[in-house]
């Protein structure tokens, strides 16, 4: 990201695109050397204040290489207050209202950086004193934020647009703060099926998802029609919890699922699967799962809701960064996080894979992490949602995801962290070659024969 620029380096290009200092193939590797929450709030502060004393960068650049980066900070120094506007920054907002937090999630890597903030000490730096919750399955998650034991939770994308509508519990309008993962589902199948690589053959199947109102129901639903095949009559769809999947996978209850990690890789591992079909393939970018709060607490709790803000997007920062997995994996994996063996975590993360089917695939972006909260996914899965009778009548699209998905706050609390948002909340997304354009949503519906509305 361009706001980690080392604004003393004399070698840096502070207005081009790309690579911030010239010297990596990719921002990433650039990023890689800029870790850790005070690093990046500190470059942050200083590439500001040598933007605002240097407003041509050839004068900023020509006035480093003759005193050298040293006299140059020093300088800087003399007149303004670096030390304290970076402290300023770190610490945030004003007071925490409420420091002791209670935080559910489901033990998948969806959910790695919730987890990872407690042990990596995310949640501490911001003056967060959090307990983690590890839940049973979706609908219980659902049940503890509507009954407010829980002040924050991990959620499937589609859940908090569901609960405001009052589908399937109460009307509680929730409000998702930031997306925690993209990518990371995959359609895998028993073993006894490595014949029926072909959709078109699984008329008849029964198949896992975690929760109705899950972006993996969705997703299959999407892919079996675009295969011919209708979900409501020509399979049968279950809702499992996830970690039930691969046991019932083995047991025969199921002929696949299509589930989060690391379930798709632990059925290869444990020789019960074969991952099929990575959802990436499906929707590239694609959002999965979401951090989440009820209506209120960010107006009750600014400062701790701000800080449980910053907390997550730079534990989304850091995870984003490959350079980082091995750390985090040995951070998630004990019994009471994710409680999976590494390897298969390491397959997952890394994207290098065994499918089950005995080939080797490498595919790094797996697996990531976004926290940018795209109202436009909110307006595509509502047309998903009313293709498929879960909601009926006329729909409000954008009113419903800007009410939902809190993209401005987003954007305006990750350029307070030195963090680049994108500067819009809707795009256009391409699904399994369509293009889905937010504008025209009821356009869109009406494009598919295979539909409940």
């Amino acid at each position: 990201m361009s706001a980690f620029k080392n604004p003393f380096d004399p070698n840096l290009r502070l207005h081009r695109r790309g690579c911030a200092c010239g010297r990596h193939h990719s921002q990433a590797e650039h990023d890689a050397e800029v870790r850790g929450e005070e690093a990046v709030i500190g470059r942050l502060v200083e590439a500001t204040v040598v933007r605002a004393m240097f407003p041509k960068d050839e004068t900023r650049r020509n006035f480093i290489r003759a005193v050298g980066a040293g006299t140059a900070l020093a300088a800087i120094s003399h007149f303004f207050p670096l030390s304290a506007a970076k402290a300023l920054a770190a610490e945030g907002g004003g007071p925490i209202e409420k420091k002791d937090l209670k935080i559910g999630f489901i033990p998948i890597t969806c959910a790695t950086p919730i987890i990872m903030a407690e042990p990596m000490g995310f949640y501490a730096k911001q003056g967060l004193n959090v307990t983690l919750v590890k839940t049973a399955g979706w609908a219980v998650v659902r049940d503890k934020v509507i009954n407010k034991e829980y002040d924050a939770s991990h959620m499937l994308s589609p859940m908090p647009i569901a609960m405001s509508l009052g589908l399937g519990s109460r009307p509680v309008a929730i409000d998702v703060a930031a997306i925690e993962n993209i990518n990371g589902q995959a359609i895998t199948l028993h073993l006894k099926h490595k014949d029926k690589l072909s959709p078109s053959s699984w008329k008849g199947m029964k198949f896992g998802i975690p929760f109705d109102y899950s972006i993996h129901n969705l997703l299959l639903r999407y892919f079996l029609a675009e295969h011919g095949l209708d979900p409501d009559k020509d399979v049968e769809l279950r809702v499992l919890p996830p970690p039930d999947m691969v046991a019932n996978l083995r047991a025969g209850n199921i002929d696949g699922f299509l589930g989060p990690e690391p379930f798709n890789q632990r059925a290869v591992f444990e020789g019960v699967g074969f991952i099929h079909t990575l959802s990436k393939e499906i929707w590239d970018g694609h959002p999965c799962c979401a951090f989440g709060v009820a209506e209120g607490f960010a107006k009750t709790y600014p400062n701790t809701f701000g800080a449980l803000f910053r907390a997550i997007a730079l534990a989304t920062h850091y995870a984003s960064n490959k350079a980082n997995r091995s750390t985090i994996i040995q951070a998630i994996a004990p019994a009471n996080y994710l409680n999976q063996p590494v390897p298969v975590l390491e397959q997952v993360m890394s994207g290098r894979f065994a499918d089950g089917l005995g080939n080797v695939k490498n595919v790094p972006d797996r697996v990531d992490f976004d926290p940018f909260p795209w109202q436009s996914m909110a307006v595509w899965i509502l047309t998903q949602l009313k293709r498929w009778g879960y909601v009926k009548g006329d729909l409000d699209y954008r009113q419903i995801a800007e009410n939902v998905f809190l993209a401005t706050d987003a954007r305006k609390r990750m350029m307070e962290l030195g963090l680049n948002p994108p500067k819009e909340n809707y795009r256009k997304h391409t699904i399994m070659g369509k293009e889905f354009d937010p504008a025209k949503p009821e356009e869109y519906l009406r494009s598919f024969t295979l539909r409940r509305a």
